[in-house]
Formats: C-alpha cells, structure tokens, sequence
C-alpha cells in the first residue's frame, strides 16, 4: 500500500553525495535495566546524528500499539520527521516499523509492504529526495523457513524498483551465509549488534540495490548504547552515482 506525495516542497543541497543510514531495534524502549526511557533512545540517536533512522520496536505490542518515541523532542533537538506509515492512530510505525528523516527531506511516497508471516510483522518504506532512494525498514521473523519467505518477498520488491532501495533492519539471521537475496543486491553487515550487553552475532544488516554503494560501516557501541536497548544500532555511510543524484 503505497502513498505519493505531492512536489518536492523542501529540498537537500544538490551537491549533498554521502547519506548516513541507522537502523536500530530500540525494544520498545525498554533498556537493559527493565525502564522504559524513551529519551534514552533519543540520546542514542544524537550520537549516530544519521540522515534517516529505521526502528524495529518502535510501537507497544498490545492494546492500541502506541508508539514509544518522543517525537517532539526528536523534531525539536534533532530535525527528526516520522514518516506516515502507520494504520493505527497511535502508532509510531506498522509491526513496530518505524523510520525517522531530516525535515530537510522531501518525501515522494510512502509505503507499507506486506510479507508472508506467522507474526505481527510487515516492513515499511519511504522515498526520499534529492537525493532520490528509497528506504525500507523490516523486523524479520524469528523461524528460518518464515525468513527465506519474507527474503524472497523483499527481493520480489526490489526487483520491481528502478531506483535506489537500501532494506534495513532486523534480519533475526544467525547465519550471514542465508541471507536470500541475488547477486544484484548487496548485503552490509556492519558487525556483531546482538546481545547489546555482549554482542556475538550481526542480527541486524543492510542491503543494497541499485545506484548506491556503502562508504563504510560500524557497529554504535556507546556507552548509552550498551544499556538503551538488547540491540546495538547500525550505521552506514553510502555514496550515490550521478544518475542517482
């Protein structure tokens, strides 16, 4: 279910060629100490001081599904826009997807993909611009037989995209080698995210199609990080070709 936007009202520097990409499953903002503290996730996000922001986790699991981000102060102190992804009137995202841009960003179009799932799970997408790419954001399920099924889903979108697409998110693959998608797209591990408190596995990943190539990658392992979330956030730095731009 996709959303166009109207013209391209609020504009980047045309010159602008590296874009900065988090993702990050902020487990509803419940930290390692069991509180909830939703300006903890906040602080976080001012240390990676990225471009767009994919959250897996963003909304509450029962009743309404409200979502858990302080999204005034996000505007107020970091430029923070939510993309309007949401089915429920409190929600911050769709499945806990969320994603977060620089209001200097004009939004083409929004999007919520449906994938085959045994769980709440769904990913989401916005298309920004200039310059133009669009973002996916997914929590993928926790079954190896469901993934391969979600995957297959995610490049079936990709293929019918003729643009520059980065899927961010949480891949809940143990196994970097089982990652399904073709030759043409490429996948970026950043590092181990997962557990926070003693990360020993890349759970969380990107992936790559079109006119966009990765610059570099880390792992964010502050301090704050370690104790904000079970997950570590991602960061990717990528360039884009002319014709992208």
């Amino acid at each position: 279910m996709c959303h166009a936007r109207g013209g391209l009202d609020r504009r980047v520097e045309s010159d602008r060629r590296v874009m900065r990409i988090a993702s990050y499953n902020i487990r509803k903002a419940v930290g390692l100490d069991w509180r909830r503290d939703p300006d903890r996730i906040a602080d976080v996000l001012a240390e990676i001081d990225a471009d767009v922001v994919v959250l897996q986790e963003a909304d509450k699991r029962t009743g309404p599904r409200e979502g858990v981000l302080p999204l005034e102060r996000l505007e107020r102190e970091q430029g923070y826009v939510l993309a309007d992804v949401s089915a429920r009137p409190l929600s911050h995202g769709w499945h806990g997807n969320a994603i977060l841009m620089r209001d200097r960003f004009a939004v083409r179009e929004t999007c919520r993909i449906d994938i085959p799932s045994l769980e709440p799970r769904g990913a989401v997408a916005v298309r920004v611009g200039p310059p133009d790419l669009e973002v996916v954001g997914a929590h993928l399920g926790l079954t190896r037989a469901i993934r391969r099924k979600q995957m297959t889903a995610l490049q079936t979108y990709l293929d019918g995209c003729d643009h520059p697409v980065i899927i961010a998110g949480d891949f809940n693959e143990w196994n970097g080698d089982k990652m399904g998608f073709d030759a043409g797209a490429r996948v970026v591990s950043p590092g181990p995210s997962f557990h926070a408190a003693r990360p020993v596995t890349a759970l969380d990943r990107f992936v790559l199609a079109g006119a966009v190539r990765p610059v570099s990658a880390h792992v964010h392992r502050s301090e704050l990080a370690r104790r904000a979330s079970d997950h570590l956030p991602i960061v990717m730095d990528v360039a884009f070709a002319e014709a992208a731009r």
